[in-house]
Formats: structure tokens, C-alpha cells, sequence
């Protein structure tokens, strides 16, 4: 393992195939910002997704209650942003309008094309020592073969481009997980698929999937903020790539009433957890009315929003113009007073992806009463090391985000690069247990391929480090001719000692 100095933080460990080098940091703007929840402009700022304009007129919905920022975290805020070249003038105020995040969202190739031509410098490191370089011209030539590579299309936000070393941008974390470079993809595994989960199986009703006798997976729309290389819903979100035609979730009235008849004639369903794509492209309306109707059924104990928007657009939770913060919090009080839980998971990977404004936003949340859960993915060379680890999840802890998953990256096509050895978990698990407060500790798991669900690690039947298979049982999981089934996780080929 080498250090890798962060321009976000302190220096941080992070383990590579190849030698590594110490990126001199960049120097930071400093700046005296005012209270992040004054001056903002009154505009709504919500995607529409589906489309009843006739209802959504005539909505009674009573105008939000505007809820003020908290302002008891230091006031001397870093304008990160303004080092990004096409950002060096946008206020504060504008950063954290999130209505400015989308109208600046970076989506497509062509203008992510553009954004790369302005911001990456004349040369960058090619090897992490710095000993040889690549012209601009060369790395976005790369970047943009592995796009036309790729299963997900592009969809990057302000915020998440801001928090990437351009200056490296080669060796970045967060370029890892979002950006696909052609030059380190490898061969896909043979035994992976594109629903490596066997998501479509496992659904009764079309976006709606469910594995356990008492949850369900409910996927109103297939849209997100920022998409992930390695997201294991590759087969419905986003865009079409040149790869893959997607089995698209459009957030239409008809098929969200056929997954909630279902989930009302289904008592055995105590568990909601409502996800996508992502349900920060919900809007307001929606996500009360989604909240009304789980909270209105006798059968449904808890549920919970999945959004990575906490990690790659926290300014929404601070912008008061927007209503979406208001509609979940207002959701999670009436769930509380019907007696049932509500929670926000949400997904960071890496430390550098938290921010004054991320931490600004979780004290929000914490404020006002609001479980925010995380769930990370274990990747190569991001957060495969134990530094990097530990850090993120004692980060988290400190924000009052309850790490709650470490994924092992599923088995799905285009990403066998980030993915890791099951050894690395296990041992990563069994050396930071112990150094954070229990409850604190996530767990580390394994979802398990051909849709037997989430298992621990550790909890193999067996493992073979030089075959890199892993077996698995998970007696819970019933249907589908799954009782008494074997399940098994390949190590990524290139890992194995042959």
C-alpha cells in the first residue's frame, strides 16, 4: 500500500496493482461563507417524472414547512468547486442551488467531452510515480473508448466532479468509480451477467422485486443523479448504452399502482425499500404520496429510501427553494406518529466524496430527526485497503450516517477491474472490528448471485483462495426452486495466484 495525498483531506492509503506516487496537493481557495440556508432564490428545482398534470394541479399538498439550516458547524467553509476551471466563478450561493446543480449536471458524451477539454491540464501522470505522462488529448481519448465499453451511461453531478483531483484525475477515486478509462478495464469473468442478481426473476410486478418472505424492493423510477460504473441495476438504469438497451422503469401512474396492489395483497410484506434508479429523482409529491400510501397499509412495518443524492448533490438537503428534504422529513414525522420507521440509506464510498456541505446536510437530517444509513461498495484500488476503510466509516459515524452495508461488488458485466478478491473483505471485516464502536460497524456482505440475497462474508461454506469460488447458502430464501441451493461468488480472474 502506498500514501496518496488527498487534495480534500488528509492523506489517505490506497492499494493499486501498479507502483504508486504522492500527488502534491493543490492548493485550496479559502473563503468566509454565509449561512448556507439565507439568500438562496425561491425556484423549484424538481424533475418531473411522471405525468399527471391534471392531479398534480389540483394537488392539496400544503406548502412546506421552511426549516432553517443548521449553523452550529464552523463557519469557515472551503469553496472547493472554484477550482474546478469552469466553476473558478460560481458563488457559493449558486453551488448550492440545486436547481443550478442540474441545469450544470455533466450527461452525455458530448458534454462530458467538453467539461473534460476545459478542466484536465496539457499533460497528466499515466503511471502512479509520475515517471511518465499523457497528453489531454490522450486520456480523454481513453475515457471516451470506455464510455462506448461501458454498461452505464454518463450522468455526472457539479458536486462530484468538484471533489476529483484533475490534476490526476488517472489515479482519482471517485474518476475510478464513475469514469471508465478502456486502458484498465480487463475481460469479463464468464460467469458474470448483466442482472447478476436475478432481479427480473424475482419480480412479481414489473418493477417491484421480491427475494425475502417479508421485504421488497420497490423501483419507481430507473433515473439517478450520478450513475456508477458498477451499479448492479445495470440492465435497467440510465440511458441505453451502445451496450445494452435497458429495461427501462419510466415512473408511470399504472405500473406504481400495480406494485402497490401488490404489496397491500401481500401480508407477509412488512419491509419497503423504495430505490430505482434513485429517489432524489422524485419529485416532492411523489415521494409524499409513495410515504402516504406505505404508511396508510396495515401490513407494512418500516421502510426506506435508497438515494446516493447525501454523496454526489448534498446541496439539495440545504436549499430550501427545493422541496424534497421537506417531504422526507415530513414523511419520517408522520411515520413516527403511525408507529413505523422510516430511514434514508444513501452510499458513499470514499472519504474524499464528504464535504463541509455533505457534513452541513447530514446535521440537517440528524436535526430534524431523520435514520440516514450508508451502504458502500467494496472497490479496487477506491476503498479496498484498510486506511481507506476505516476512515470513511468513522467519517460517516462522526456525520451521524450509520454505516450499515460493505457490499462485495457484485458480479455484474464491464466492471471485473474494481472488483476484489472475497479475501479482501474478510480480512478487511476482521481488522477494523474492534476499533469503532459496535454499532457503528457495518456489516460486510456478499448479495448473492442468482438471487439468493445478502449473507455475510464470513458466513461461506467454503473458499477457495486459488479457484477465488465461494459458496453460500441462504436457507431464508425460498421460491424459485431456491430452498437448499448453492450459491457462488468468483474471485476476479486476474487475482487468482495462476
Amino acid at each position: 500500500m502506498v500514501s496518496l495525498l488527498s487534495r480534500h483531506g488528509p492523506s489517505v492509503c490506497l492499494r493499486a496493482p501498479a507502483l504508486a506516487r504522492t500527488v502534491t496537493a493543490v492548493p485550496h481557495r479559502q473563503a468566509q461563507v454565509a449561512d448556507v440556508g439565507k439568500g438562496l432564490e425561491t425556484t423549484t428545482s424538481s424533475i418531473p417524472l411522471f405525468v399527471n398534470r391534471k392531479s398534480a394541479a389540483q394537488s392539496t399538498t400544503p406548502a412546506p414547512i421552511v426549516r432553517p439550516v443548521a449553523t452550529a458547524l464552523p463557519q469557515d467553509r472551503d469553496e472547493f468547486w472554484r477550482e474546478v476551471p469552469v466553476w473558478e466563478n460560481v458563488s457559493a450561493k449558486d453551488f448550492l442551488s440545486y436547481r443550478w446543480s442540474v441545469a450544470n449536471t455533466v450527461q452525455g458524451t458530448a458534454k462530458l467531452f467538453k467539461f473534460l477539454h476545459a478542466v484536465v491540464p496539457e499533460e497528466v501522470p499515466l503511471n502512479e510515480l509520475g515517471t511518465q505522462m499523457q497528453s489531454r488529448d490522450e486520456f480523454i481519448a481513453d475515457v471516451m473508448e470506455g464510455v462506448a465499453a461501458a454498461t452505464m451511461a454518463i450522468r455526472m453531478t457539479p458536486y462530484i466532479l468538484s471533489r476529483v483531483n484533475w490534476e490526476n484525475p488517472r489515479h482519482d477515486p471517485i474518476i475510478r468509480q464513475f469514469l471508465p478509462l478502456k486502458s484498465v478495464l480487463i475481460p469479463d469473468h464468464p460467469k458474470l451477467a448483466l442482472d447478476s442478481l436475478h432481479e427480473e426473476a424475482d419480480s412479481p410486478v414489473k418493477g417491484l422485486v421480491h427475494r425475502y418472505s417479508d421485504k421488497a424492493l420497490f423501483l419507481p423510477t430507473s433515473v439517478c443523479p450520478t450513475y456508477c460504473m458498477f451499479c448492479t441495476r445495470s440492465y435497467a438504469v440510465g440511458a441505453d448504452t451502445d451496450t445494452v438497451t435497458k429495461a427501462s422503469l419510466k415512473p408511470t401512474r399504472r405500473r406504481w399502482e400495480e406494485a402497490f396492489a401488490y404489496i397491500e395483497n401481500t401480508p407477509a410484506l412488512q419491509d419497503i425499500v423504495v430505490s430505482g434508479g434513485d429517489s432524489y429523482y422524485l419529485q416532492p409529491d411523489q415521494l409524499r404520496m409513495i410515504g402516504d400510501r406505505l404508511i396508510g397499509m396495515p401490513n407494512i412495518k418500516r421502510f426506506r429510501f435508497a438515494s446516493k443524492g447525501l454523496a454526489v448533490a448534498p446541496s439539495r438537503i440545504l436549499d430550501e427553494s427545493d422541496g424534497w428534504v421537506n417531504a422526507l422529513i415530513d414523511i419520517s414525522n408522520k411515520a413516527k406518529k403511525a408507529g413505523k420507521a422510516v430511514a434514508w440509506h444513501t452510499h458513499f464510498n470514499h472519504p474524499n466524496e464528504i464535504s463541509w456541505i455533505s457534513k452541513d446536510a447530514s446535521q440537517k437530517l440528524f436535526e430534524e430527526g431523520v435514520m440516514v444509513r450508508n451502504q458502500t461498495v467494496l472497490l479496487r484500488g477506491v476503498n479496498d485497503d484498510v486506511d481507506t476503510m476505516s476512515k470513511l466509516i468513522r467519517d460517516l459515524a462522526d456525520n451521524k450516517v450509520f454505516p450499515y452495508y460493505v457490499y462485495q461488488c457484485d458480479m455484474v458485466e464491464r466492471v471485473e477491474h474494481l472488483r476484489t478478491p472475497l479475501q479482501t473483505i474478510l480480512d478487511l471485516e476482521a481488522r477494523i472490528r474492534g476499533s469503532i464502536a459496535g454499532f457503528m460497524m457495518p456489516q460486510f456482505v456478499v448479495d448473492l448471485p442468482a438471487g439468493g440475497g445478502k449473507r455475510l462474508a464470513c458466513s461461506y461454506e467454503s473458499y477457495d483462495p486459488k479457484t477465488g469460488l465461494s459458496t453460500y447458502m441462504a436457507p431464508a430464501v425460498t421460491g424459485r426452486d431456491k430452498e437448499n441451493k448453492v450459491y457462488e461468488y468468483y474471485d476476479p480472474i486476474d487475482t487468482l495466484p495462476n
